[in-house]
């Protein structure tokens, strides 16, 4: 039965996707003689944990009771007050969690608080689900980078344009849809300038009965030459807009963005590029835990043999293109030996109405 409850537990979590930032992704069950007390969630950055949340339904009444959760309690002062206060003071007698908290600061914490207080402590069920949940907040809590996921969407010949560059659309419109979801979970979209020069899109987050979660936009722009009339610029304030660029900018074109409301990062070059570890760096210390990578080929690649990348999302169409100078979603210098490719592990696929998401993890991440 923990693992039924603990599912019912990750499944709450998954309520908070896009709200809880940079806090991670958690939900609570309380259960006493096989019947469900109650339910909670963290639902937003700053509001009630999980467990306080289910407890307040109870009335914080949970005498001999078990709580179910998928992340260690918290036991420090933050926003609110330590959860482990909550759960001694209410009665329960048994925690079961999926897992520790990855913050090397408070690991264990909240799990021996709990036992010296006389409450039954399991860890580890269901820790493999509940460390893919909160894959962004363990990469982030620990590393203070973003988690990266490069997305890519091409035909079935590895096309992600025709040779004159059209690319509307290469998948359905329901694996376009999935992408905003995707939006919406995280802080940030990433895209070079020659995606700007040649779609202007955009990037922002569009789902249907809701008010989505808007993502700062990065562009990746080492000489500063993204049009001052580009939507992402015109539209800077009020979705937050970071062109990363590097000492070979003009100073008149930062003005000109500065003045457009552009946040203009200024970073070191790699081969004449901008360092994109660095940019990581920069962007974990605002606070933006996490980047989905829509980038074109040359800056997939870059990305890559970066090493920031730490997953990959592939949507494959059913379409065939052809033409050796189509665009292909990964360019770049490319590697010189099959031995050295970039590996995904961890494979999984899902079906769409007509297309097929790939999702895997770049081999030797943590």
């Amino acid at each position: 039965m923990d693992v039924q409850y603990m599912k019912k537990a990750v499944e709450l979590a998954k309520k908070g996707w896009g709200k809880t930032r940079p806090n991670p992704l958690v939900g609570a069950v309380i259960v006493k003689d096989g019947k469900i007390l109650a339910e909670g969630f963290h639902s937003a950055y700053g509001g009630d944990h999980a467990e306080v949340d289910a407890l307040k339904k109870i009335e914080f009444q949970g005498e001999g009771a078990t709580l179910y959760v998928n992340l260690e309690p918290c036991s420090h002062y933050g926003k609110t007050p330590p959860c482990t206060e909550a759960i001694i003071r209410s009665g329960i007698k048994k925690v079961v969690m999926a897992m520790k908290d990855p913050n090397p600061l408070v690991a264990g914490r909240g799990m021996n608080l709990l036992k010296e207080h006389g409450i039954e402590v399991i860890s580890g069920v269901l820790e493999k689900e509940a460390r893919q949940l909160n894959e962004i907040f363990i990469k982030y809590i620990t590393t203070q980078k973003p988690f990266c996921i490069m997305k890519m969407a091409m035909t079935l010949d590895g096309k992600i344009a025709t040779v004159n560059g059209d690319s509307k659309w290469i998948t359905a419109e329901d694996s376009r849809e999935y992408v905003h979801q995707i939006r919406n979970r995280v802080s940030a979209i990433m895209v070079g300038v020659s995606t700007v020069v040649k779609d202007n899109p955009r990037l922002n987050t569009r789902i249907k009965g809701i008010e989505a979660n808007q993502p700062v936009r990065v562009i990746v722009d080492s000489r500063l030459r993204i049009p001052l009339d580009s939507i992402v610029v015109e539209t800077a304030w009020k979705q937050p807009t970071i062109v990363a660029t590097t000492e070979m900018a003009p100073e008149k074109n930062i003005r000109q963005l500065e003045a457009k409301k552009v946040e203009v990062l200024i970073l070191p070059d790699k081969n004449g590029r901008v360092d994109l570890q660095q940019l990581m760096i920069r962007l974990g210390k605002k606070q933006i835990d996490s980047v989905l990578l829509e980038g074109g080929g040359t800056l997939n690649y870059s990305a890559l043999e970066s090493g920031i990348v730490d997953k990959v999302i592939a949507f494959i169409a059913p379409k065939i293109l052809g033409g050796s100078n189509a665009i292909t979603p990964v360019e770049g210098k490319g590697k010189s030996f099959v031995k050295e490719a970039f590996g995904i592990q961890n494979l999984t696929l899902r079906s769409f109405q007509k297309d097929i998401l790939i999702e895997g993890y770049i081999e030797g991440k943590d």
